[in-house]
């Protein structure tokens, strides 16, 4: 009867103890790509934002500044 209530105490401790290691690791996973993802949406796609907006406007701007043999070795011809 001690034996078997042992048992049970010595498996919900072990139960408790990997239990509170694996939320411990998920918790600093989440807590590593919360701050990657906070870096990235609001450090760095501002700027890739605006570099993108910079490059359409000058792409915008430039059409047409290919000459004649730079458009026909484009197509191949």
């Amino acid at each position: 009867m001690i034996g078997s209530l042992l048992t049970f105490f010595a498996v919900g401790l072990a139960t408790i103890i990997v239990a509170s290691i694996v939320l411990t690791i998920v918790g600093s996973v989440i807590g590593v790509v919360g701050s990657l993802v906070s870096l990235l949406l609001f450090k760095v796609a501002p700027i890739m934002l605006v570099g993108w907006v910079v490059l359409k406007l000058l792409d915008r701007k430039s059409k047409g500044s290919l000459s004649a043999a730079d458009r026909k070795w484009l197509d191949g011809e």
